[in-house]
């Protein structure tokens, strides 16, 4: 297999886990990553033809270039997303970014409406979402389409150089080297919100003793993998990925679906 062909394959695979742990619903929704060292990038279509983020397959995956048009111009039901700047502008300002997701989690988008925080109120329990709370999490405190290049330059600018950002009664996008850790960073993010509001909707929330916040914070989590590889998931997200790869999987093939 070769390499856009390949890359191909791994943007429509992160599309099916994202569908299939229902973290967005129905078509909304599209990941991408860049061909490293190129401005040639892959993304989930919108259109006619497709058949849904959790469906997606390699076929569903355009080549665009950096100004959000299809490549090699065809019509044939497919198009770039609407929302295909938030991509383009984030690969033009962040040359370290090799993949993107763009999702609508509904308990994320949830506290944002409410205007409830992310809490660092758990430690050993999770460390890897932790640490996007320490990290610091902006908002872009707007829900309105990104539809047009400033708009997308303009959610770049509050993303900064994080790997996730909130979008206020919208949804979330992440960045990262490669497809597969930017598709981790997005559940990962939900996972602490999920736990985020459980924890309001029980009251009295206590977060961790700042001094545990700092150990954690300054944990080097990949130690022990190797050195990183551009477009290439470190060793630590590579074995994460595999198991949420065969977890859905496990649940196509049942048709379960996660309960909030």
């Amino acid at each position: 297999m070769n390499e856009t062909a390949e890359l191909r394959k791994r943007v429509a695979q992160a599309c099916r886990v994202i569908g299939l742990l229902d973290l967005t619903p129905g078509t909304l929704g599209h990941v991408s990553a860049r061909l490293p060292g190129t401005d040639r990038i892959f993304i989930r279509a919108r259109g006619p033809a497709e058949s849904g983020v959790r469906y997606t397959a390699e076929d569903d995956i355009l080549e665009i270039g950096l100004d959000g048009k299809r490549v090699d111009g065809k019509s044939d039901g497919y198009s770039a997303p609407l929302e295909v700047h938030i991509h383009t502008e984030i690969y033009k300002s962040r040359p370290e970014v090799n993949a993107v997701t763009h999702i609508h989690p509904s308990i994320v988008v949830l506290l944002t409406i409410c205007n409830k925080p992310l809490l660092p109120i758990y430690g050993a329990y999770d460390p890897q979402s932790l640490r996007l709370v320490l990290d610091g999490v902006p908002t872009y405190k707007r829900s309105i389409l990104i539809e047009k290049p400033e708009l997308g330059r303009e959610l770049a600018g509050v993303m900064g150089n994080k790997n996730v950002c909130l979008m206020q009664g919208h949804g979330i996008t992440t960045a990262a080297n490669s497809v597969e850790e930017a598709t981790l960073y997005a559940i990962h993010l939900n996972d602490i919100a999920t736990m985020n509001y459980r924890a309001y909707s029980l009251g009295d929330i206590t977060t961790i003793p700042q001094e545990e916040q700092d150990a954690f914070h300054k944990m080097k989590i990949d130690t022990g993998y190797g050195d990183p590889i551009v477009g290439v998931p470190s060793g630590r997200a590579a074995n994460l990925w595999r198991y949420y790869t065969r977890l859905a999987e496990d649940k196509a093939g049942s048709g379960q679906r996660d309960r909030p």
